[in-house]
């Protein structure tokens, strides 16, 4: 370990710091599934003991449960001498729209009021990073730090926070929970009126500053989170505490896109036993939809896609019928009313397309059919329909993050994988080193695969 006149080296690491779990120290038994009405439920962990271990020793008792064979990166003790320092670290910068990201070495500054600084050890790539990367329909907002799907640890808390301690296990999330405004503390929204996404911020709220500097210029946030760096800094209700016996190279990918589209299903569509349901859009979102029809126990789970390619993957997740609206010559809402006597029970739009939002809505069944809209459209679309498919009882929902509360809800979403009652391991399909992450940028971009783990090298 070497101190810095400025910074402590993120890098230093010897011994490793370990929380050792009981069979008593964590209570699922209130845990409900699939979903959870009528109240939201909040995973409690009770305190543990902690002990040393050497790096290439046993990590986690509990993990023996769980049966992945990767070990997760254990916690230095070292880094908790870092706290009120700033530390200097490894991130991926993007420097300009669409230009590759270039590892920089950055300095992070301490956490202020509200906040917590973590170490990331895995992040994900979206498609939300690579759509403001390229700056495309919003003002550009450059050099910044990308990335909001991850898995880390807090290393530092600041002033005021005490849900979080060092050494705490969290997924950072690009939204948040007050847990003191109108939306947090009604049981049927998760519209933070404090942390709601913002895609032009950059600074933190706090002061309208930047954590992230690098020769005394600052470098700007994204959504809140800027997972690609070894270490950032996210507002504390931006934050959820999770079992630390999760492998946080699997449960990362619930930032964002699995638990949108899992949640569009599983909490607003609510897909009854024995239904049929329609999945518009079979990227990751779209899969995630499917997951949560195939988990809700539907019977008829139709992929809806222009690319007949993701067809086959899509099948992994439930999906058992497929249409392709170009192999059609009438609306794709009536092809699939006449394969389903009338219509679908429910439907999933993940494309952000306002045809595909139409045809979701058009296609389900009078009487009894619930259409969610996932998707994001272009600031200036509007939707169209006639006011009949309203009067003939159809319902049209729209969701943000699959309806879950990051800090009250995402943990139970966790428990869900940990007790096998949901699968994450088939999302992903590639992984990279951070210092190869522009690997994952040229996957996404060439449509490959559903999800690349980004493994930081600390």
């Amino acid at each position: 370990m070497e101190l810095l006149s400025t910074a402590w080296n993120c890098r230093a690491s010897a011994i490793s710091f370990a929380p050792l779990i009981t069979p008593n120290s964590c209570n699922t038994s209130h845990f409900q599934h699939p979903s959870f009405p009528p109240q939201r439920l909040s995973f409690p962990f009770c305190p543990y003991p902690f002990r040393f271990v050497s790096n290439k020793s046993l990590t986690l008792e509990a993990r023996k449960r769980n049966s992945e064979p990767e070990q997760q990166p254990l916690v230095s003790p070292t880094m908790f001498n870092t706290a009120g320092k700033v530390i200097k670290c490894k991130a991926a910068v993007a420097w300009e729209a669409g230009k590759p990201l270039v590892i920089e070495e950055v300095e992070v500054a301490p956490p202020q009021k509200h906040e917590v600084r973590l170490k990331i050890l895995y992040t994900a790539l979206c498609h939300t990073d690579v759509y403001f990367w390229q700056a495309k329909g919003q003002n550009p907002l450059f050099p910044r730090i990308f990335g909001h799907e991850a898995g880390g640890i807090v290393e530092s808390v600041g002033e005021g926070v005490t849900e979080l301690q060092p050494g705490d296990h969290v997924l950072p999330v690009f939204t948040g929970e007050c847990k003191e405004c109108a939306h947090c503390k009604s049981e049927e929204s998760n519209l933070c009126d404090l942390l709601r996404i913002n895609t032009d911020r950059g600074t933190m709220l706090n002061d309208g500053q930047t954590r992230f500097s690098k020769d005394g210029k600052p470098i700007y946030h994204f959504v809140g989170t800027s997972t690609f760096s070894e270490y950032t800094v996210s507002h504390v209700g931006s934050v959820a505490k999770i079992n630390p016996a999760a492998p946080l190279d699997k449960v990362c990918i619930l930032s964002c896109g699995v638990c949108t589209g899992f949640g569009a299903t599983v909490n607003v569509a609510k897909p009854k036993k024995g239904s049929s349901v329609a999945i518009f859009g079979l990227g990751a979102v779209g899969l995630a939809a499917a997951e949560g029809a195939r988990v809700s126990g539907a019977s008829r789970i139709i992929g809806v896609d222009l690319n007949s390619n993701r067809f086959e993957e899509a099948k992994k997740f439930g999906v058992n019928e497929f249409v392709n609206p170009k192999d059609h010559n009438k609306p794709v809402q009536e092809v699939i009313a006449e394969m389903t006597n009338g219509g679908v029970d429910r439907s999933v739009e993940c494309t952000g397309s306002i045809q595909a939002m139409i045809s979701a809505f058009e296609c389900v069944h009078d009487g009894w059919g619930v259409a969610v809209l996932v998707g994001v459209p272009n600031k200036d679309d509007a939707f169209k329909t006639h006011p009949i498919n309203f009067l003939n009882e159809r319902t049209l929902k729209g969701t943000f993050y699959g309806n879950y509360k990051p800090r009250t809800d995402l943990p139970g979403v966790v428990e869900q994988y940990m007790n096998k009652e949901m699968e994450l391991d088939k999302f992903i399909t590639h992984s990279v080193s951070f210092s190869e992450i522009n690997k994952a940028f040229e996957y996404m971009l060439a449509g490959e695969g559903i999800r690349c783990i980004i493994r930081m090298e600390h």
